[in-house]
């Protein structure tokens, strides 16, 4: 298999077999602009340097920045790269190299990747959470990724947390990822999650009571996904989770205080194992889950 992570600033590819050991790996600038038409380009010539002389793939999965279709065939937006509407990129690839593909959101991909190979291994239901520049989501439903009848299910941060809250790019208003995203964290402090990290371990007062408040807000919109979907683990992937310890126990006793014992009994929220590799590889696993499992 060959799982591709498509990013704004790098195209990340890697060749696996099916019980996920990687024979290859290969990272290449995404153009700029990057253009459906240019990020074809590249994307042929990487995906030829790392099937050369293999003489046996099974499929292609990518994870793309942005919603894909029911299908898994048409990236529909994608977000960072430029003039991405109702691109057809599976249909392109497979004319031009006779290989299967199939894609997805990227942070579905990354759900899959932990749910495969990290952090999620152990269990068969479990959400996972990118806290990055926004606030991704995964849902992982008896073994399987939930995306819904159109693809696009699974936009974990982007339920209400606040009615009256800051407006979202999705026409929300206050929802999670305007509490628990790098940019919320800009907003309200005008620092980066690292700076603010340092700050606090180093006893800023207000540092140390601002990552409360962000493990308080987590744990409350967390909470209501809980209820909807009795996860046995929650994953937190993404750059703020470096930082774990200065809002998990806020996080967890919110949960504690919010949530019926019931609806948690057993429930394990972790830290995401796999890095910047989730993609790529939760990318390998959609192909193997689409081209040899399922046939």
């Amino acid at each position: 298999m060959i799982g591709v992570d498509l990013g704004g600033s790098a195209i990340k590819l890697g060749r696996y077999d099916a019980l996920g050991n990687c024979h290859q790996s290969l990272t290449v600038p995404t153009p700029q602009p990057a253009t459906p038409s240019a990020v074809f380009s590249v994307l042929l010539e990487a995906i030829s340097q790392i099937t050369n002389n293999v003489k046996s793939i099974d499929g292609i999965g990518i994870g793309l920045p942005g919603p894909v279709d029911g299908t898994g065939r048409i990236s529909q937006i994608a977000i960072n790269l430029k003039n991405w509407q109702n691109v057809p990129l599976a249909d392109w690839i497979e004319a031009k190299i006779g290989l299967s593909v199939v894609m997805a959101n990227d942070a579905n991909c990354a759900g899959l990747g932990e749910a495969w190979l990290g952090a999620g291994c152990r269990f068969k239901n479990l959400i996972l959470l990118t806290l990055g520049t926004g606030v991704g989501g995964a849902i992982i439903l008896n073994g399987e990724l939930f995306v819904g009848h159109q693809g696009t299910a699974g936009e974990l941060g982007l339920i209400t947390l606040n009615f009256d809250g800051p407006v979202c790019n999705s026409g929300n208003r206050g929802s999670l990822e305007q509490y628990a995203s790098i940019q919320a964290i800009r907003r309200e402090t005008g620092l980066e999650p690292a700076e603010l990290a340092a700050n606090a371990k180093a006893g800023d007062t207000k540092a140390i009571e601002y990552w409360q408040q962000y493990g308080r807000r987590l744990g409350a919109g967390l909470a209501s996904l809980i209820y909807i979907l009795t996860p046995e683990a929650i994953i937190l992937g993404g750059g703020i989770s470096a930082g774990a310890e200065l809002f998990l126990p806020s996080t967890l006793a919110e949960i504690e205080r919010r949530v019926l014992a019931s609806s948690r009994q057993g429930l394990q929220v972790l830290i995401a194992e796999l890095g910047n590799q989730a993609g790529a590889i939760g990318a390998a696993k959609l192909a193997l889950d689409t081209f040899v499992l399922k046939q």
